[in-house]
């Protein structure tokens, strides 16, 4: 879950964004895997899905890096923070987000997608198992 306030909005880098509503200072714990809003999901239902549920899934889940049988859906909108090659939030930890420089208010905050996929990021649905 998101642990500062953000707002979305569309972003000049794909389609909605997560935006910082205020500074946030470098080192900040901006986020926190909290398993009792945020879901785990076991990636034989993630597979056994079709349709809308299946597309909403492949877009905004990724990986469990703790657990290679599970993938993430964020219960919160962090779902909608975009990749970086130079990101301001550090995600190398499967369960914290920090900032990784100060982050202005109105500032698109983002990340890099590398780190969810061991050989490069793709969407799920676009991975070969």
């Amino acid at each position: 879950m998101l642990l500062v306030d953000v707002y979305l909005d569309k972003s000049p880098i794909q389609g909605i964004g997560v935006f910082a509503k205020h500074h946030i200072p470098k080192g900040t714990l901006i986020w926190k895997l909290d398993p009792r809003f945020d879901r785990i999901i076991d990636v034989e239902t993630y597979e056994g899905e079709t349709g809308p549920v299946k597309n909403y899934l492949d877009r905004y889940s990724y990986p469990d890096r703790r657990d290679p049988a599970y993938i993430v859906f964020e219960a919160d909108d962090a779902r909608y923070m975009n990749h970086d090659d130079e990101p301001n939030c550090d995600v190398s930890s499967p369960e914290e987000t920090y900032a990784l420089r100060d982050i202005a208010a109105g500032e698109e905050m983002t990340c890099n997608y590398n780190h969810f996929f061991e050989t490069g990021f793709d969407f799920l649905g676009d991975r070969h198992l």
